[in-house]
């Protein structure tokens, strides 16, 4: 998802869009985004006012409920430079559907479109806004990546967070088979057909195991949730962390999934 390089004379002011899984499980994400934004010279804000992106009420066909959430994210975020979210998922609802929910408010489409253009998802943003090419990370091991459905089908993510992630010092990226393929996630859908979510998640785990690495790593916490719990019901010994964790050199927190003693 290409966009325009911020000028380095000028930090970019970006809105954390922290996501509601990452608030309420695993913080540290957020952490490790803010990091890496600055680090990348950008001044980041933590908007207090901001909510769910409203994903759930849409998916489930809620739109009155969705526009009424979208549009009090976009007044939370409306006065920053960019908008980044450590979620292809969330990410790809805040650029890609809020446009749709507004099409026929003549007063808030404009908004939500200059909103929407703003939006990015973190590592894509690292890449193709600010232009990272590396970072000083370390990580010994091995981690294998899963490219979760929203960033890469709706937002074109694939090859940004496998630049990033070979910069890391003492990583080694094995891939695995079916990369591309879905978790079985899918946010109500695991609810809603926990059956063939529950199958999908075994044929990707297998995979992930086949691949010989210690860690699986994504850019979705939904699927690194879904995940991380087929992982352990198997009970194998493969960690799983979020990116954006690795490439911050943010790993001290136990893995997600793990169980503390």
């Amino acid at each position: 998802m290409p966009g325009t390089r911020q000028s380095r004379e000028t930090p970019a002011r970006v809105g954390l869009f922290v996501t509601c899984i990452v608030d309420l499980f695993r913080p540290s994400v957020a952490f490790a985004a803010l990091k890496l934004l600055r680090e990348a010279g950008c001044d980041v804000e933590v908007p207090r006012l901001q909510t769910c992106c409203g994903q759930p009420a849409y998916n489930s066909g809620l739109r009155t409920d969705a526009r009424e959430i979208a549009a009090k994210v976009i007044t939370a975020f409306e006065d920053y430079d960019y908008v980044v979210a450590p979620s292809g998922s969330c990410a790809a609802m805040l650029r890609l559907h809020y446009p749709e929910l507004f099409a026929a408010d003549a007063a808030l489409a404009p908004r939500a479109q200059a909103f929407a253009e703003k939006v990015h998802e973190l590592v894509s943003f690292l890449v193709d806004v600010m232009e990272i090419d590396g970072v000083d990370a370390s990580f010994e091991g091995s981690v294998t990546y899963h490219d979760a459905c929203s960033g890469l089908r709706e937002l074109d993510i694939k090859d940004q967070p496998r630049r990033l992630l070979a910069s890391v010092k003492g990583l080694e990226l094995k891939e695995m088979d079916e990369a591309e393929t879905c978790c079985g996630f899918g946010g109500a859908f695991a609810v809603k057909y926990p059956d063939i979510s529950g199958a999908i998640a075994e044929r990707k785990t297998r995979c992930a195991n086949e691949a010989g690495a210690d860690c699986l790593v994504a850019g979705d916490l939904g699927c690194l949730m879904q995940l991380a719990g087929k992982l352990s019901r198997e009970g194998s010994g493969m960690s799983v962390r979020h990116v954006a964790e690795v490439l911050a050199g943010m790993t001290e927190e136990p893995a997600i999934g793990a169980v503390e003693d």
